[in-house]
């Protein structure tokens, strides 16, 4: 048991994280730098831009994962499923004793795999609509300024150029991009954008554009197969003309473009007529239409020549014209004479009726004069009548009027309103009375035990007015209703 003891003592002990480091040193030290090839799985990008994946053949499975930084120096985009090759080194992540492949580079695992992830890659873009043909704008037939997006040094700008000065020489803006390698569809996306606002700094804003490139590789042209090139020529508001590769190259941008041209000076023969044709043309157009014009006029002065000869001589007509003239005047002479002779004789006899003022001034002095003698016979029958009507209303006013009724010994009681009081139940202690007697006697009362105050004098204007009534006497002077 001892010895057993003893042996188990010289193994050497490790803690869990010092055996964890010392595989992941191991590790990284013979799998410094290793190429892997196998389908990207399970890809996952994190908040903080890192790529987290697994690679794995039909065998195995290793976990992958590739850095931010190391992200966008990738020169093929990880997809779910995609055949890769990946560059890089096996470390360990202790926390998990999982080990890891720290992706560096990435690229596509052969032809096939490229054009697998291609043929995915459309038909998302084209279930998005982006090559729908509604969407496409017309080209027009004449463009005053054109951009072109390509490479600033190559045969591709000096073909363009070349075959727009033989054809129709135009204004041409060229936007200079990378059109192959790391951050070529990046400047691709941004100059097809940047002619959009291009006016806003100046420069003229193009008509139409060319997105063109010479021809190569698949991997060549793949920076014109990115979403990022593609959503940028579909959603231009200029025209775009795709002139990538040669004519068997097809790439997405060729799908998402309003034409596509088979090279680059296809697009430019596309992009502009060849103006000796057109002169050529409007020349022809010339003649046709002098020859037209001169057809047209000579079908019409031989139709005005066979009317006029159908119309006759104009002096024989203007002859039987001019007697039938001559007959009217005639007419119309011995009418209007007729006419004239009517109103004469009808103005003689309206004067024969006529009077001369100063007759009619004597009839209506004569009718005035006859008018006043009947009317003064008439004056003493038409006054009696409303005479009599006067008087008798005068003394029926007199045998009603209360200064009668005073004289024969009544009274004319008032309250200190000037109201008649016509009955003593109304009557109030301390009210003051007028008593009217006959002869405008006015003489003031109080109702109850109060004496009367001595009334003020009434103005001379109001003599006959009542005057403000006074409170009645005592009760020891006895009331007027007592």
């Amino acid at each position: 048991m001892a010895e057993h003891e003893t042996k188990k003592s010289n193994v050497p002990e490790f803690s869990v994280q010092e055996l964890a480091f010392s595989l992941k040193k191991t590790l990284e030290d013979n799998f410094g730098r290793v190429r892997v090839r196998g389908e990207l799985s399970r890809v996952s990008i994190a908040a903080s831009g890192h790529m987290y994946s697994s690679l794995k053949d039909d065998q195995a499975v290793i976990d992958a994962v590739c850095w931010k930084g190391t992200m966008a120096k990738l020169s093929v985009k990880p997809e779910e499923g995609l055949e890769v090759i990946c560059t890089g080194r096996i470390s360990t992540y202790p926390q998990r004793s999982n080990y890891q492949l720290i992706i560096e580079s990435m690229e596509l695992a052969g032809e096939g795999a490229l054009l697998k992830m291609l043929e995915e890659r459309k038909k998302k873009l084209a279930a998005e609509g982006l090559f729908a043909a509604e969407r496409k704008k017309p080209v027009p037939f004449l463009p005053t300024t054109i951009g072109v997006v390509t490479s600033p040094t190559g045969a591709v700008i000096r073909d363009i150029l070349h075959r727009l000065s033989d054809r129709f020489p135009r204004d041409v803006l060229v936007w200079p991009v990378l059109v192959q390698g790391d951050g070529a569809a990046k400047q691709v996306a941004a100059a097809v954008r940047g002619f959009q606002t291009i006016h806003e700094h100046g420069f003229a804003k193009p008509d139409i554009l060319i997105v063109a490139r010479g021809g190569g590789s698949l991997e060549d042209l793949m920076p014109f197969n990115e979403e990022e090139v593609v959503r940028a020529v579909a959603e231009s508001e200029i025209p775009v003309i795709s002139a990538v590769g040669h004519e068997t190259d097809t790439t997405l941008c060729d799908f998402a473009a309003d034409l596509r041209a088979p090279t680059p000076t296809g697009a430019a023969e596309m992009a502009v007529p060849v103006k000796a044709q057109l002169t050529a043309q409007i020349l022809d157009d010339e003649k046709r239409l002098v020859s037209a014009a001169n057809r047209i006029l000579s079908e019409q002065r031989q139709r005005i020549e066979n009317l006029g000869a159908r119309l006759g001589d104009p002096k024989r007509l203007m002859e039987s014209q001019s007697q039938r003239l001559d007959h009217l005047g005639d007419k119309l002479g011995r009418v209007f004479g007729s006419y004239l002779d009517v109103k004469r004789n009808r103005l003689v006899e309206a004067k024969a009726k006529l009077r001369t003022p100063e007759e009619r001034l004597k009839l209506a002095q004569r009718n005035l004069e006859v008018a006043s003698k009947s009317l003064l016979n008439q004056q003493d029958k038409l006054t009696e009548k409303p005479k009599q009507n006067v008087e008798h209303l005068g003394k029926m006013l007199e045998a009603y009027s209360f200064k009668n009724v005073l004289k024969r010994g009544f009274t004319v009681i008032r309250n200190e309103n000037g109201n008649i009081v016509s009955d003593g139940k109304d009557l109030k202690d301390g009210e003051i009375l007028e008593i009217e007697f006959r002869n405008d006697n006015l003489v003031n009362v109080a109702v109850g035990d109060t004496p009367p105050p001595t009334p003020p004098p009434k103005p001379q204007a109001q003599k006959k007015a009542p005057a403000k009534k006074k409170k009645a006497a005592s009760a020891d002077q006895h009331s007027l209703f007592d």
